[in-house]
Parts: C-alpha cells; sequence; structure tokens
C-alpha cells in the first residue's frame, strides 16, 4: 500500500473526532484453542487450523451503532483493514492516517497509529482488539487521550472495554455528544500467552486508561479465584459430578472452578482451555471448535461452565471454542453453570453475560438457570445478551 502524504485537513473545532483503530487478527486464534494470536508463528497456526478474522464484523457492529446516535462527527481511522474498509463501508468518508501498513499488520502499526491520533488530538480513541491491543494504545497515549475497547480478542481480562461491540458504539457517540461525561480510569491487564498454552496464568497490571464510563455499557475487571475458596469449589465439584450422566459427552470450560471436577474424576485437563470427557474417560484436552464438534458426534452432550469472575461471562471470553454452533448443538438445558457464593457475589447482582458472536444465539440462551454454588447447592440467577 503506498504510504499516504498530508495528513487530512484542518480540523473544525465545533466538530468532535473520533480515532478509530482495528487489530484485525484480534481474537482469531479464540475458536480453534489458540488462546490468542499474538506472534507471527501463532498466526500462522491459526491460518492453518482454519480461523478466520472476527475483529472487522465486530468493529462493523460498533461502527453501525456509533452512527444511529452520533450525528455529525470527523472520523480519523488506520488505512485499510485497520479501520478505513470498515469506516467506507458503513457509508462514512474518513479521514485517513498517513501511514503505510503492511498485512497482515502488526502491533507497531496499532501503536503507531495511536501515536498520531493522540497528535491528531482525537476526543475519543475506539480500538478493537483484546488486552494485547489495550497495551499497545496504552503505551502511545498513557492517560492523555480517552480510549475505549470493542470487545473483539480471545483475553479481554482488562477493564477498558465495552460490554460488546453495539454497546462501545453507543457508548462512544453519547461521550462524544456530552451525554456521558463520566470517566474513570480503568486497568490494563495482560497475561504471558506462552504461559497461558502451559496452563499457567500470569497476568499483571501495565497501567491505567481514561474511559468513558455508563453502568452496563463497560465490563469490569476480570477476578480471580481466591485460595481459601478452594474446599467450596471442591464440595461443588463433587455436586456436579454425582449428578454427571451415563453416556453424555460434557464440555468443561476453563477455569479454576471447573478444574476441580477435572481433578475429581483424575482427568488430565487444560487449566485455561477446553476439555471432553464422557463416562469419566478423557475424549479430548485443549480443543477447537471444530475438534468439539467432531467429537461430540450425535449423542447426548452437555456444558460445564464457569462465569468470569468480576465480569460474569458465560461464554465469549476465554472460551471461544464453545462457540454458538457448539452451543446450539449441546442445547441450553444441559448448560451447568458453576460458581462459588464469592464468585457470585463479585457481580454485584448485575446478571451473568453472554457474548458468543452471534446475536441471535445469545438472546435464545436468555432467561433464568440454576447456578450450583455447592455440594447439592443451587441458586437463580439471570443469564442475558451482552
Amino acid at each position: 500500500m503506498k504510504p499516504r502524504t498530508g495528513i487530512l485537513r484542518m480540523p473544525d473545532k465545533e466538530m468532535k473526532t473520533l480515532g478509530l483503530v482495528i487489530n484485525p487478527i484480534a481474537g482469531m486464534g479464540g475458536k480453534v484453542g489458540l488462546k490468542g494470536t499474538d506472534g507471527e508463528e501463532i498466526l500462522e497456526r491459526a491460518h492453518s487450523l482454519g480461523a478466520s478474522p472476527e475483529s472487522p464484523s465486530r468493529a462493523a457492529e460498533a461502527i453501525k451503532a456509533f452512527h444511529s446516535v452520533s450525528g455529525k462527527m470527523r472520523i480519523i481511522t488506520a488505512p485499510g483493514e485497520m479501520g478505513e474498509r470498515v469506516v467506507r463501508e458503513s457509508g462514512e468518508t474518513p479521514e485517513v492516517l498517513a501511514m503505510e501498513v503492511t498485512e497482515p499488520s502488526t502491533s507497531h502499526h496499532t501503536m503507531e497509529a495511536a501515536a498520531l491520533m493522540k497528535d491528531q488530538g482525537v476526543d475519543l480513541l475506539l480500538f478493537a482488539g483484546g488486552d494485547g491491543t489495550a497495551r499497545d494504545i496504552l503505551g502511545q497515549v498513557h492517560d492523555q487521550v480517552t480510549c475505549l475497547g470493542i470487545p473483539t480478542g480471545v483475553k479481554m481480562h482488562s477493564a477498558v472495554f465495552a460490554v460488546n461491540p453495539s454497546r462501545a458504539g453507543e457508548l462512544a457517540a453519547q461521550h462524544l455528544r456530552g451525554e456521558v461525561r463520566s470517566t474513570r480510569m480503568a486497568e490494563v491487564m495482560d497475561i504471558d500467552e506462552a504461559a497461558l498454552r502451559d496452563g499457567h496464568v500470569a497476568a499483571r497490571l501495565f497501567g491505567y486508561m481514561t474511559i468513558p464510563f455508563r453502568t452496563g455499557h463497560v465490563q469490569g475487571l476480570k477476578a480471580g479465584s481466591l485460595e481459601d475458596e478452594r474446599y467450596v469449589q471442591q464440595a461443588l465439584a463433587a455436586g456436579i459430578v454425582e449428578e454427571m450422566e451415563k453416556d453424555v459427552s460434557y464440555i468443561v470450560g476453563p477455569g479454576t472452578t471447573t478444574a476441580e471436577v477435572m481433578k475429581l474424576l483424575q482427568l488430565d485437563f487444560s487449566l485455561v482451555g477446553v476439555d471432553l470427557v464422557r463416562n469419566g474417560e478423557l475424549l479430548g484436552r485443549d480443543l477447537g471448535e471444530r475438534e468439539l464438534l467432531d467429537l461430540l458426534g450425535k449423542g447426548p452432550s452437555g456444558i460445564i461452565v464457569t462465569p468470569v469472575g468480576g465480569q460474569g461471562y458465560l461464554f465469549g471470553r476465554g472460551n471461544q471454542p464453545i462457540s454458538a454452533e457448539v452451543i446450539r448443538k449441546v442445547g441450553k438445558e444441559r448448560i451447568i453453570i458453576a460458581a462459588t457464593p464469592a464468585k457470585l457475589s463479585s457481580f454485584h447482582g448485575e446478571p451473568l453475560r453472554v457474548d458468543s458472536r452471534d446475536g441471535d444465539t445469545d438472546r435464545w440462551l436468555a432467561g433464568y438457570y440454576k447456578v450450583v454454588s455447592g455440594f447439592r447447592d443451587r441458586s437463580i440467577y439471570r443469564v442475558v445478551a451482552a
């Protein structure tokens, strides 16, 4: 792509400016069980496993919602797949940064775009990606630009993301129109993907980003399980194992809560991946979406999943192999939700959420579910589309 010269035009001081940066490969590794797409080797592997980009379509959802309430706005974006194409396909003509982008784009392109947008004085920087993208943006803008994340990655532990793409677009427009004036400093967290693939979660705080805030529009920081909760998790796991049916294939999602089920069954497991068991035997470990669908076959199946602590997501955060197609195949009546009382309290009365990347499936899943919260203990919790 030829470099663009001469940015844009002199800004209209009366017109608010939205900056948009898309990480086109964010989230590609999710459904195929790769935990992310950091690095060329992992990206190549994702392609070889049949992964396809999801970030541009998720960003398009956000831009559609943004246009529905924004009115006249100036949009600055990065070239090509990093934003320009999505904005043009929405019917708008963006101003495009004077930078050259190779395909596939890299974190260096994300950082360059963020730095240029900071220089341009954008009023809000809307970015599509995961925790790695948030880190790249933070390193360039620090606390000098208000930002908001469109959740498109595999890992979204940070508190800088909207609950879904549509809410990201709505909140961005409301902030620029002055209807939402509240902002807060939100944590940017990330983990070592290499350690994650080996089953070790090593998350740390990288800094704070200023985001617009409206209750119900922004997700919380992922909360981990406390060590002294382990005995509660073990009791909960015993209750689940007691009720597991013969000849039913159970998909076991990631997390320390569901890990206790696998330990009780004395099976190898992937702490941060998706496993499959039947009749006390391991059918597959750390599986991707296609592997799950192939192994499920035609017999009955179930899903054992725990919501993300502090955020409340059942699907769509770290367990993308359990896709909308997989969920439909299993059926919502065979979803087993496991969460300790302490984890449930971390949601502060908010409902549990699903963000499967398929709106129809998310709405179909909505309703009230029993949550296993101890040995033969149940709570009733509401589940909503994110």
